[in-house]
């Protein structure tokens, strides 16, 4: 089990994507939360996952009797896996047995319990099962629920968007981002819609997909988060598995021989980050990170974009949570 430091949740560094389009692009790079630990330390999940937990406790939910259960497709599951175990708690993930094999051993690391799910039957499953162990089971189990749990955009508007604010000097004027629970997406537009910034999302086209942590929330079978508001967004649109993937290798590609400039190293040192930015020398941020950079290039095209915009996109996680996958498999360990 490995030791977790609370405080190091939030406060994240801020730094300038060369993205090749004419506006300023800033990514909030959320690996540094818990960014002492391994496995890319953690991810913008891990301030959900401290946050649903934090509000349980302040209710009286958490016990030495009750475990903590969440369905997770993987950050989520990390983040509470080392928050619950550090409180003192068991926990429980429920996952797809397709998740990443580095948010796996992030959540075992922790020493949580993982019931895994076929992901071929659907990505709504593995919490259809964890609602039916509940169910069946009230009296065991404290489930946050990140679908569902107003912490989760709730700590986005109260850190995630502030932040953006006071690192970018107040002068972000869009943030694209993916959509899965829609709490990042939310939780920003809360905070910073009303200062005049455009949020733009996105999500797969398809509930058949392969960006992790995103959901098409517009399939006939699929459910609609309740953390997920539509009109919290100026637009939304899709990208598809491939064309997140392209724009990870094309972040790689243009980082290769250029430093990531740091605009903000949040609550950690410019060395520190600087060395973490990296993984074996390469750039490589997660897939819906590459999903959003879609959509930058996208409206930087359609002119929706100009060149003294500035936007920020969230980077959700390092590559290293994706070691099987392409285009991770040939750069992680």
């Amino acid at each position: 089990m490995v030791d977790v430091d609370p405080s190091e949740v939030g406060r994240t560094p801020l730094v300038e994507l060369d993205v090749g389009v004419a506006p300023t692009v800033y990514g909030k790079a959320e690996w540094f939360n818990l960014g002492s630990l391994g496995h890319g330390g953690g991810s913008v999940k891990t301030r959900i996952g401290k946050a649903m937990l934090d509000a349980a406790a302040a209710r009286g939910d958490l016990t030495s009797e009750r475990t903590i259960i969440e369905a997770s497709s993987g950050n989520t599951g990390a983040a509470v896996a080392r928050i619950g175990a550090a409180m003192g708690y068991d926990v429980e993930i429920v996952l797809p047995d397709n998740a990443g094999r580095g948010k796996v051993a992030a959540i075992r690391d922790a020493g949580a319990q993982l019931r895994f799910v076929d992901a071929e039957e659907g990505y709504d499953e593995f919490v259809a099962g964890c609602r039916r162990l509940v169910d069946e089971r009230p009296d065991e189990y404290v489930y946050p629920n990140q679908y569902q749990n107003p912490a989760n955009p709730g700590v986005h508007a109260g850190t995630t968007g502030p932040e953006i604010w006071a690192q970018t000097d107040g002068e972000v004027t869009h943030f694209v981002a993916g959509a899965g629970t829609g709490g990042t997406l939310v939780g920003v537009s809360h905070a910073l819609r009303p200062r005049g910034v455009h949020v733009h999302g996105y999500e797969p086209p398809e509930t058949d997909h392969d960006i992790p942590g995103l959901k098409h929330m517009h399939g006939p079978e699929t459910f609609v988060p309740e953390t997920y508001e539509f009109d919290a967004l100026d637009a939304r649109e899709y990208v598809a598995t491939d064309t997140a993937y392209e724009y990870v290798q094309r972040l790689r590609r243009r980082h290769a021989d250029a430093e990531v400039r740091i605009r903000d190293s949040g609550q950690w040192s410019r060395e520190f980050v600087r060395s973490e930015l990296r993984m074996n020398g390469e750039f490589l941020v997660g897939p819906s990170t590459g999903g959003a950079l879609a959509m930058v290039d996208r409206l930087a095209t359609r002119g929706t974009l100009g060149p003294d915009d500035v936007v920020v996109v969230p980077l959700p996680d390092r590559g290293d949570r994706y070691p099987e996958r392409d285009p991770y498999a040939d750069y992680v360990d």
